[in-house]
């Protein structure tokens, strides 16, 4: 029985690993319906300045996500 439980646990941390992946994608999606918010008559500048925001804001979230699994890997 207790030579059942390492492995019990490794199948554990397995389906929690790939529920992470699953919880955070749609944590991603939901922000990114939050901020879908329309501004009319914009300047060609603002948006180009707010491209680069959208850009930055996708790469943070990116490295956040990957850090959260590669600390749920270590774990």
């Amino acid at each position: 029985m207790d030579d059942d439980i390492p492995e019990v646990v490794k199948k554990c941390l397995d389906i929690l690993d790939d529920n992470l992946d699953i919880i955070s994608n749609i944590e991603l999606d939901l922000d990114d319906e939050k901020n879908n918010d329309l501004t009319p008559d914009m300047s060609l500048h603002n948006l180009y300045d707010m491209t680069e925001d959208v850009a930055e804001s996708e790469k943070i979230k990116r490295a956040e996500s990957k850090f959260i699994r590669r600390q749920s890997k270590n774990s």
